[in-house]
Order: structure tokens, then sequence, then C-alpha cells
């Protein structure tokens, strides 16, 4: 599983991928965690809001903070 952070670094784009890091830790799964800051490659996935949420190259969520327990209900 490919999990990717959309965002340009601002604190909530900074928060997400601290969350999803955890919610990766406590579902014990396999993953790969990726941050895109490039806003050319975040356009490309139509996200005109950040922070961002792909998993598996399909956008998930967009210009939401999300808590660990709804990442964790994503990934499962």
């Amino acid at each position: 599983m490919v999990i990717k952070v959309l965002g340009t670094g601002c604190s909530k784009c900074n928060k997400l991928e601290e969350n999803v890091k955890q919610a990766v830790k406590e579902l014990s799964i396999d993953a790969t965690i990726e941050k895109v800051q490039d806003i050319k490659d975040i356009l490309g996935y139509g996200v005109m809001s950040t922070p961002a949420l792909v998993i598996d190259d399909v956008v998930k969520v967009k210009g939401k903070l999300l808590t660990v327990k709804e990442i964790k209900e994503l990934l499962a």
C-alpha cells in the first residue's frame, strides 16, 4: 500500500502526515508513506485544496485534516 500526503508544508499538512504514520503504526500494516509537496504534482491529482490523502493513487480526502481514527477507518 502506498499512502501519499499532499501538501505544501502547512501545519495541517504536517499534522496529517503525523496522523497517517500513527494510524499505520496502530494498524500494523505494511505501507509506504510519501509526502508530496510539489504543487504541480499535487495539481496532477486534481487537488485544489490541501491537505489531501491519496491511497494507492486514489484521492480519498482533500481539504481536510483527518484524525487518526478517521484514517484508520479508510485503511481498514
